[in-house]
């Protein structure tokens, strides 16, 4: 049966459709990572105060709904802001907003430069931004889930700006927003959608055109296996040889036993889906997340990490099992540290299990696997089985053409030129992502910033003195764009603030 691949749908028993298999995770589940976000060991929590915002659950509708309120968070603590100086925002991505601002350091170090304000504003249904009270009842239904949308984040972080400045007397601070990933499309759509709210936006690995048709669906694992075949053929030939071995072990006697003791699972394997998909999961998050040194933001891993994985794979003699030099490369993204002691294949130390929904709703991004060119196993998109899925778990059949709907993509190069301005969208081609990405220049002030070594959101990262020359450049090249943002915006109101 053909597989869905259906963007950041979580791990889901096999029980639940047999087409859902091998999906590629974005920041999904974290198997066996032991990760948490604590307040207290984030490495900028010292900069920020934590505030809650109290939200309507539903912006476009005057029915008589409770409200809930929003984290945000806000800094730097003890540097004096004054408006007009600019706001510096963060949209918050699917997951607890402190953990973001602990991987988006690029923010917090430029925010001196600009004598700016800067604000994380947490994603609703994420973190601690939970709607009637807790996650139980924000999760329980359909019912309760409705109101986990784009469309209804965007105008919780319009709304929380308003209120903000208004509260601040702010109303001529200029806001400029950040994102990556998911954030970053939130970042991009925003500015289209709330011009007045925000004058500019850099959207950094944001694939707002893995919608529909838009770009080649097998774009993401072409990528993704591209990456491991530059380090080393042998270990792409590996990896791709591995999945028939794998599927044929787990049919013999006892051999889903034998698979669970070699993986060192916490949990004996129910069928070998699970661990395929454990697999399929470290080597998408791998190709992210080759970072030129070492990170700790999926997993603590280290520079490099896909060579790291195909040092393992390719240090095996001759006649070696292969299922011992998967295990191997994939112990680098998992237990890199050489603390876990089993692997636990439901472990979502993050709480983003609520992309299951918005996955099933309409952030429906089509992904395939070829045949020759991807080292996954083949599969094509099949919206059917993707459909029966979320309607067996939470009775809405997914609507893929909603997000074109309402913030465009077909055609994207007219419409931004004619209706868009002041967006950066970053890319780095060793991101999977990238394929959905805009890769190439739109206007003079819609600009792609495309590095060839680059992986996902690098630049949103803090530098380090491992920094290479080109993402020293890239930075600086997204400086030079905000700075001309800020100038341009307080010379049209004629203010003597200077940047």
């Amino acid at each position: 049966m053909k597989r869905v691949f259906a963007f950041l749908i979580l791990l889901v028993a096999a029980s639940d459709s047999a087409a859902l298999r091998h999906r590629p995770r974005f920041l999904g589940r974290f198997a066996g990572s032991g990760l948490r976000n604590i307040a207290g060991d984030s490495k900028h929590a010292a900069q920020y105060q934590t505030r809650y915002f109290r939200q309507r659950l539903d912006h476009f509708s005057f029915a008589d709904v409770p409200s809930f309120n929003q984290r945000y968070l806000v800094g730097p603590i003890g540097r004096l802001w004054a408006p007009p100086a600019p706001i510096f925002f963060y949209c918050g991505n699917e997951g607890d907003i402190e953990w973001f601002s602990d991987n988006t350091g690029f923010v917090w170090e430029i925010a001196h430069r600009f004598s700016s304000l800067v604000i994380f504003a947490e994603h609703r249904y994420y973190g601690e931004s939970m709607p009637f009270g807790s996650k139980e009842k924000a999760y329980k239904d359909a019912k309760s889930l409705a109101y986990l949308t784009t469309e209804q984040a965007l105008a919780d972080f319009a709304t929380l700006l308003t209120d903000f400045k208004r509260n601040m007397s702010a109303e001529d601070s200029p806001v400029i927003l950040f994102g990556g990933s998911y954030g970053g499309m939130l970042a991009a759509w925003m500015r289209l959608k709330y011009p007045h709210i925000a004058i500019g936006a850099l959207a950094s690995s944001a694939p707002i055109l893995q919608f529909e048709d838009l770009v080649p669906p097998n774009s993401f694992y072409d990528i993704a296996s591209n990456d491991f075949k530059r380090e080393s053929p042998n270990c792409f030939d590996v990896i791709k040889k591995s999945w028939n071995v794998l599927e044929d072990r787990g049919k013999q006697r006892h051999g889903l036993i034998g698979l669970s003791r070699k993986f060192r699972l916490c949990k004996d394997l129910i069928d070998t889906e699970q661990l395929s998909n454990w697999l399929d999961s470290a080597y998408s998050y791998l190709a992210m997340v080759d970072y030129p040194y070492a990170s700790n933001f999926l997993m603590p891993l280290p520079a490099h990490p896909i060579k790291e994985v195909c040092k393992k794979v390719d240090g095996y003699p001759d006649g070696a099992d292969i299922l011992d030099r998967i295990f191997a490369g994939a112990s680098i993204y998992y237990n890199y540290s050489g603390t876990v002691d089993c692997f636990d294949l439901e472990d979502d130390p993050h709480g983003m299990s609520g992309w299951d929904w918005q996955a099933c709703t309409e952030m429906v991004m089509p992904l395939s696997s070829s045949k020759d060119s991807s080292m996954f196993p083949p599969s094509s998109f099949d919206f059917s089985a993707l459909a029966d899925f979320c309607i067996q778990k939470y009775d809405v059949r997914p609507r893929p053409r909603w997000v074109t709907t309402e913030f465009g993509g077909h055609d994207i190069s007219t419409v931004l030129k004619k209706f868009g301005s002041n967006i950066i969208f970053s890319n780095g081609l060793l991101d999977p992502w990238s394929g959905g990405g805009v890769l190439q220049n739109i206007s003079h002030s819609i600009i792609a910033l495309v590095t060839k070594l680059g992986a996902h959101h690098i630049d949103l990262r803090s530098s380090t003195k491992d920094d290479p020359r080109w993402l020293s450049d890239l930075r600086d090249a997204e400086l030079k764009l905000i700075k001309s943002w800020l100038n341009e915006y307080y010379l049209e109101k004629k203010s003597s603030y200077c940047i």
